[in-house]
């Protein structure tokens, strides 16, 4: 059974966390029935999306500092592996 092309995409979740000095990204899969099949690009795919929804809501010049960083580190990320 091949199972690369499913139809629907992962939904990941991106939540900020940590004190003021050392922000990080918490992310969490959110309800994939077929999570044992996923690939590592979909997943940095995934959180890129969930990155930059979070990026557009972000009022803080530091947390919309840190999720520049993260993207930016994601994309890099998904040209090594392509």
């Amino acid at each position: 059974m091949n199972l690369t092309d499913l139809d629907s995409t992962i939904q990941i979740d991106a939540k900020l966390c940590g004190s003021l000095h050392s922000r990080r990204i918490a992310y969490s899969v959110m309800d994939f029935h077929h999570s044992l099949y996923i690939n590592k690009k979909d997943i940095i795919l995934g959180q890129i999306r969930a990155c930059e929804l979070l990026y557009k809501y972000a009022i803080d010049s530091l947390d919309r500092n840190v999720l520049r960083k993260e993207i930016l580190d994601l994309k890099l990320m998904l040209d090594l592996i392509e």
